[in-house]
């Protein structure tokens, strides 16, 4: 497939709409949307023009048009995009003038920011912002995705690579300028270690993705105790069995939530007890797995047989019988069957779980962005340990490369098929 041909596609939600959005990218877009539209407008100018398929003059629609010049485009091609009206017919029907132009085609899905970030307009973590935006469902996720869409990591890694190229100059200058023997700078290993030190800080710090994924709140303890009543109850639906017959629950059940904009999956599991039963005994498997798994452990049972979590709350169930008024301390008491202590609930899962996620200012990396962080990471501590010159340019150069491959400048063949798939037709 030519990276010069011109491709096209509707890149608005799917008709019938009051609008629909046409985009075509390439180095025919100009003069195919001229063969349409007849004289076009000035750049970055909207203009109403009336288009006619261009083999048979037929009036098609009434439409505005923009048009782009490279490199100032969103794909730093050429760029035409048509806003018609959004009726099925009108938008097969330029859709298929269009297809009906010689060099022309329709676009792979994230094709036009594949472009974008080919033709260098966005570097790679731009794109994976953009990627994450068009997937986000909660306002916390629509936030980070727009600091990367937006290039705050791009920034970061600028200045980051803006630092080791001035250790590398170091560096070079006393390979090309020192005596043999002389002794390396203590100050470039200094620099070198703070660095890493700096690298590690933001490795440290909160990931993405349980705010892409959300955070795994597991409901668990033993069996009978209530837990998918209550998983019912945090959701205010019946998505879970209930029944007064130990073992009902026999594998995990998933309920994605947002809780004031924190996305949740909110997991009922089997509850944990010895069982002759093969289908019960692998669930409650599966279960012991969860558990461990969890972001955040809500445990309905004794509290001294709970696990050892590091985001433990302990639940007193079924707290509107007689026979448990009295909540140990530093549990719950809810009752599934009045409400009390659903809102308390909810309070301290937020909060564990938000503990997890970045601040809303924070750039947060993916497993994928770490990798690379931690690689430079490891190169200037290496650095700062050698006594070497030759050794220490060389790990400064590992350095340099992990940002390259961290922006999309090398190595990531292997990653922008899995990214650009992501990405819907038309963008």
């Amino acid at each position: 497939m030519s990276e010069r041909d011109t491709i096209f596609a509707l890149s608005s939600g799917r008709p019938p709409a009051a609008i629909s959005v046409i985009r075509v990218s390439g180095p025919l877009a100009h003069s195919s949307a001229a063969r349409l539209a007849g004289q076009l407008p000035r750049p970055r100018t909207a203009a109403v023009r009336q288009l006619r398929h261009p083999a048979s003059g037929e009036l098609l629609d009434g439409a505005l048009m923009l048009r782009f010049d490279s490199p100032a485009s969103a794909t730093g091609e050429d760029v035409v995009e048509f806003q018609c009206h959004g009726g099925r017919a009108v938008v097969d029907a330029l859709l298929a003038a269009l297809g009906s132009v010689a060099g022309l085609r329709q676009a792979e899905p994230g094709e036009f920011t594949r472009r974008a970030f080919e033709n260098g307009r966005i570097d790679l973590t731009e794109a994976e912002g953009l990627a994450d935006l068009i997937e986000a469902e909660t306002e916390s996720q629509r936030k980070a995705a727009m600091a990367l869409a937006e290039g705050g990591l791009r920034k970061q890694i600028a200045a980051w690579q803006e630092q080791v190229l001035a250790y590398s100059a170091r560096a070079e200058r006393a390979i090309d300028y020192d005596e043999e023997d002389e002794a390396v700078d203590p100050s470039l290993l200094r620099d070198c270690a703070a660095f890493a030190a700096e690298l590690r800080q933001w490795l440290a710090g909160p990931r993405i993705e349980p705010l892409k994924d959300g955070v795994r709140v597991v409901v668990a303890g033993p069996a009978n105790t209530g837990k998918s009543s209550l998983i019912n109850l945090l959701a205010e639906e019946d998505r879970a069995i209930v029944t007064d017959v130990p073992g009902t629950t026999r594998d995990h059940i998933e309920v994605p939530m947002s809780l004031a904009g924190v996305p949740i999956l909110l997991t009922d599991t089997a509850g944990l007890r010895e069982t002759e039963d093969r289908v019960e005994a692998i669930g409650v498997e599966r279960s012991g797995r969860l558990v461990d798994a969890a972001d955040v452990l809500v445990w309905l049972g004794e509290p001294e047989d709970a696990p050892d979590h590091r985001r433990l709350i302990l639940v007193h169930a079924k707290a509107d019988l007689p026979d448990r008024s009295a909540a140990p301390h530093g549990s719950i008491p809810v009752s599934s069957v009045t409400g009390e202590g659903r809102t308390a609930l909810l309070d301290e899962i937020g909060r564990r779980a938000r503990s997890l996620l970045p601040a809303e200012d924070a750039i947060a990396l993916n497993r994928r962005q770490a990798h690379h962080v931690g690689e430079a990471a490891e190169a200037m501590n290496a650095a700062s340990a050698e006594h070497d010159l030759v050794l220490i340019a060389e790990q400064l150069r590992l350095a340099r490369t992990a940002f390259d491959r961290l922006t999309g400048r090398a190595g990531i063949e292997d990653v922008l098929d899995a990214l650009f798939a992501r990405f819907c037709l038309g963008k």
